[in-house]
């Protein structure tokens, strides 16, 4: 009879999982599984309603991301009323919307890396919790964690001014936008006092990396060594290949770099993926369907953005997505822990771009939405903060919702998840016969490189708590823990 280990809930992410780690009679991993404990309901719940409710619903998905859910949907239903696909707006519909997704990029990827994923560097895998969190990053480092705070907040002011609140806005409706730009709002986020404006924004997101690359030179065995494997990697990219958070086409690369899909139309991404299910977790596997499930699956989020990608079309940022490229001498990067250095530079292209934008005086303009011939289909994509984001209604001749499909990006990511889960549990808890913090930390690390938002691809009520059971082959409790 094989040992279990239980961890529940993994920690410092959005939403709410589990892991469970198999050992055999020598106490080494057979098999470890993350399980998606929660129930998602949203494709069910949007039926039956009028298809302009999407963007406002489906985005309750989620607190951390809801511009990118309001977004996609945003984007499927312009198709479905006429406005095209991505391009089709008006130019200050299209800004609007941009500067909205990029405020929410720029604020997601502070709070994860400077809240969830800094304890880690800067006190250890193993160091005490009870100093691994953000209380102990501000008494540590406060210079650090000041940034983190105001960094954030200056993204949640762009969401705000472009989607009427912070959380769960309604500034994106089908075919355009309900609201432009006034100079009095630009003017508070681009000529704002200390230290929120767009120009200190653009310093600390250069800072935030140099952080990381400075932890990374010292560290560089655990960066660059934990939780390595190879893969398939997928986004969407602009069409000269350019990173592009907003639209794009459709791309795919192997693990060598070389295509594996070939630029193509998001409107038809179900030609190209296919949804597993498997009866232990809530979330499914995705995977392409030309290479089947074996070889299909893939990776998502700024790591995979950075493989299939071209270049960067902000100066700073393109200056260090050289520096990320030269790393793998050109060739994608496999590295799991690598995800915070590709999110840092995201951060920074993000502020670039918010900057850039909000010196466009399109964003002034009043002519706001744009119709056409009504469409029954429309799929709207998106490169939400962890990933590609898929949205998909079908709707009748009454304006209903008859159908709604969702990919998130954390579903994208399951099956990557998942084998971070199983390298790591190998490499940190075989032959062990105690569990320590350490050993469950460095399983959540590999799963928090990802930034998982478990609530986006799932929904639940509750609070679930952590305990860790190690039994030995005779059924017999050897050890338990509760956190």
């Amino acid at each position: 009879m094989s040992q279990k280990i239980t961890i529940e809930p993994v920690t410092r992410v959005e939403g709410h999982g589990k892991v469970t780690i198999y050992l055999d009679d020598h106490g080494n991993v057979r098999e470890s599984r993350l399980h998606i404990v929660e129930f998602r309901g949203f494709e069910r719940f949007v039926q039956g309603r009028p298809y302009w409710e999407a963007p406002v619903l489906v985005q309750r998905l989620c607190g951390i991301c809801p511009v990118s859910h309001h977004l996609a949907a945003a984007k499927a239903l312009d198709v479905i009323v006429g406005a095209g696909t991505g391009d089709g707006l008006t130019a200050v519909g299209e800004k609007m919307r941009r500067l909205m997704h990029y405020g929410q990029f720029f604020q997601s990827h502070v709070l994860h890396f400077f809240h969830l994923s800094s304890p880690d560097f800067l006190f250890g895998i193993d160091a005490d919790p009870a100093i691994r969190n953000i209380i102990g990053v501000i008494q540590e480092n406060r210079e650090l964690a000041v940034q983190g705070v105001m960094m954030r907040k200056f993204g949640q002011e762009v969401i705000r001014l472009t989607a009427g609140k912070k959380v769960h806005g309604t500034g994106a409706i089908p075919g355009g936008i309900n609201k432009n730009l006034s100079i009095a709002e630009r003017d508070e986020l681009l000529k704002g006092p200390d230290p929120l404006n767009a120009d200190k924004m653009v310093d600390w997101s250069v800072a935030a990396l140099d952080f990381f690359k400075s932890y990374h030179k010292n560290n560089q065995k655990l960066v660059d060594e934990f939780a390595v494997f190879p893969s398939n990697h997928f986004s969407l990219v602009r069409k000269d290949g350019a990173l592009d958070l907003y639209h794009g086409v459709l791309r795919a690369v192997d693990t060598d770099g070389k295509k594996i899909l070939h630029d193509v139309d998001y409107q038809d991404y179900d030609q190209f993926i296919e949804e597993e299910v498997k009866n232990w977790s809530y979330m499914k596997f995705p995977y392409l369907k030309e290479f089947g499930k074996e070889y299909g699956w893939y990776r998502v989020g700024p790591l995979a953005r950075l493989n299939t990608i071209d270049f960067i079309p902000t100066p700073l940022a393109q200056k260090a997505f050289e520096e990320f490229k030269a790393y793998t001498n050109g060739k994608p990067n496999n590295m799991t822990l690598h995800y915070h250095w590709a999110r840092l530079i995201e951060t920074l292209h993000s502020a670039e771009v918010i900057r850039d934008l909000l010196n466009d005086p399109e964003l002034q303009n009043d002519d706001l939405t744009v119709k056409g011939i009504k469409k029954h289909r429309g799929v709207g994509l998106i490169e939400a903060p962890r990933g590609t984001l898929f949205h998909h209604y079908e709707v009748n001749d009454d304006d209903q919702i008859t159908l709604c499909n969702l990919i998130v990006s954390t579903t994208n990511n399951n099956e990557p998840m998942n084998l971070a889960v199983n390298l790591t549990a190998n490499a940190f808890m075989n032959g062990q016969r105690e569990i320590t913090e350490g050993m469950m930390n460095a399983v959540e690390v590999a799963i928090r490189a990802y930034d998982p938002c478990l609530s986006c691809a799932t929904h639940a009520l509750g609070k679930m708590p952590l305990e860790l059971t190690l039994i030995d082959n005779k059924n017999i409790i050897i050890d338990r823990k509760n956190k």
